[in-house]
Formats: C-alpha cells, structure tokens, sequence
C-alpha cells in the first residue's frame, strides 16, 4: 500500500537490495500471526537494524488493504507490509499451505528467510509453531 493507494511492486524492488529480512504468515490478523509473530518483529526491528538489516518485510496470502489495516493495527510502520493475494508468490517459493481442511484455502507456510542482495542465504519453516520463524531465533542467525 503507498498513500496513493495499491502498487504492483516487484519482489527485486522490495527484497533484492541489501540485507533483507522477510518473515511470511499464513494470514493477518489470526492468533499466532497477530499475537506473536508480527509482534516479535515489531518489538525487535530496532535489534535487527543493529545487525545490518535494511529492510524488514512481512508476506501474507491476503489482499492489500487487509495487509495495510493489520500493519496499522500493530504500529508496524517499519515493516514493509506485502499482500500476496493470489499466493503466487508462496507457489514460487515453494512454500504454499493448504488450508482447505479450515476454510482457508491456499495460503502461505510460516517461515523467516535472510536475503542478501536478493539471495536467500538463511530460511527457516515451522511447520507447527512459531519458533524457527520468530524474531528471536532469526536475530541468532545475524
């Protein structure tokens, strides 16, 4: 979201550039993702930028406006907040939930990578949980 509205951008725009920081949620504003993990990276953005981080981004199979209203929700204004509405992008990393069995449908699995120059050179997947994705555990990687 710009203060223009939604924007197309690019994931070489968005993550190739510097030490990235991309964490992914199954979806905004449920249990896990609003309660612990947006939270960990909101607390510790200051911690990550310590250690060399550029760009902190956060990708959830949801629209635009839902990705906006949660980062509002949780004053995440230094997160780059990124809709992937259509999961194309979790179908291109590889890392695509189904959620049919709850009613959720395709979504995107928890996970933390580290990127350098649009490089993934660290990722971590929970596949129950929020531990090998959290902040915590990511700030041990930098």
């Amino acid at each position: 979201m710009t203060p223009d509205g939604p924007s197309t951008v690019r994931t070489s725009d968005a993550l190739g550039k510097g030490r990235v920081v991309l964490f992914a949620v199954p979806g905004a504003f449920t249990p896990g993702c609003s309660n612990v993990h947006l939270p960990g990276f909101v607390q510790q953005a200051g911690e990550l930028r310590g250690k060399g981080v550029d760009t902190i981004a956060c990708v959830a199979v949801n629209d635009v406006f839902v990705m906006d209203a949660w980062g509002k929700a949780h004053d995440a204004g230094d997160i780059l907040m990124l809709s992937d509405g259509n999961a194309e992008f979790a179908e291109a990393m590889g890392l695509v939930l189904d959620g049919s069995g709850m009613g959720l449908g395709k979504r995107s699995k928890r996970y933390a990578a580290i990127l350098d120059d649009g490089v993934v050179t660290s990722i971590d997947v929970d596949e129950k949980g929020i531990d090998l994705s959290s902040c915590s555990n990511l700030l041990l990687k930098l």
